[in-house]
C-alpha cells in the first residue's frame, strides 16, 4: 500500500534525467583534448579508452566539482513536464545524485536545479559522492510506492527492489537491458501519472 508521501513526491536522479551531464563533459573533455570513442557506454573510462578507469574517474570528480555544476543544460524535455507535473499536480521532485561531498558543487547543482524548473519544484536535493550507490538513499523510501526516475539499470532495479514506481529513462547505454518502464523522457512520466 502507498504511503501518503508517494501522492505528491517524485524521487529522481539528475545526470541523464534532469540535466544533460554528458553533454557538459563533452565539452568540458574536448577542452583538454578528449574525444569519444564509444558512445553507448556508461564507463567514461570506456567511452573515452582510457587504459585505466582511475584516469577517467579523476577526470569525473574535477569535472563534478567544477563551477559547470551550476550551468548545465537541462536533459530532453525535463524541464516542461516536470513543471507540468508541479503546477497541475503538486508533485515535487527529492533529487538524488552520486555526483560530489564538495559543499560548492551541492550550492552550483542545486542553482543549475532552481534556474531550470523553479526553486518550489525541488524539495531536497541529496549529494552522494561521486559514483556512489544510491542503497542508503532509496531504502528510507522503502515500500512507499514512490515514483523513482533513473537512467542507470542497476539503479532503477533497486527501485523496483525496493517497492517504488522505477521508471528508466531509454539511454543508449541502458538500451541492452530489458526493463519494463523504460520512457522515452519525462512527457512519457507526465502521461503514466495524470492518466492521459
Amino acid at each position: 500500500m502507498k504511503s501518503n508521501i508517494a501522492d505528491k513526491v517524485i524521487l529522481t536522479d539528475c545526470d541523464g534525467v534532469l540535466l544533460d551531464w554528458l553533454f557538459g563533459f563533452k565539452e568540458f573533455m574536448a577542452d583538454r583534448g578528449y574525444t569519444e570513442q564509444d558512445d553507448t557506454g556508461y564507463a567514461i573510462w570506456k567511452r573515452y579508452g582510457f587504459i585505466n578507469k582511475e584516469a577517467g574517474e579523476g577526470l569525473v570528480r574535477e569535472f563534478n566539482n567544477s563551477a559547470a555544476m551550476a550551468y548545465l543544460t537541462p536533459h530532453l524535455d525535463a524541464v516542461k513536464y516536470v513543471r507540468k507535473l508541479h503546477e497541475e499536480c503538486g508533485y515535487v521532485l527529492r533529487v538524488i545524485t552520486s555526483m560530489s561531498l564538495n559543499k560548492y558543487a551541492y550550492k552550483a547543482r542545486l542553482q543549475n536545479l532552481h534556474a531550470l524548473f523553479g526553486e518550489t519544484v525541488i524539495d531536497e536535493l541529496v549529494c552522494l559522492d561521486t559514483g556512489a550507490d544510491k542503497d542508503d538513499a532509496l531504502e528510507q523510501y522503502r515500500d512507499t510506492g514512490c515514483v523513482w526516475v533513473e537512467d542507470k539499470y542497476k539503479n532503477a532495479v533497486l527501485g523496483k527492489e525496493l517497492g517504488l514506481d522505477s521508471f528508466m529513462i531509454d539511454l543508449p547505454h541502458n538500451r541492452q537491458f530489458d526493463f519494463d518502464q523504460r520512457v522515452q523522457g519525462w512527457e512519457d512520466i507526465y502521461h503514466t501519472l495524470v492518466g492521459i
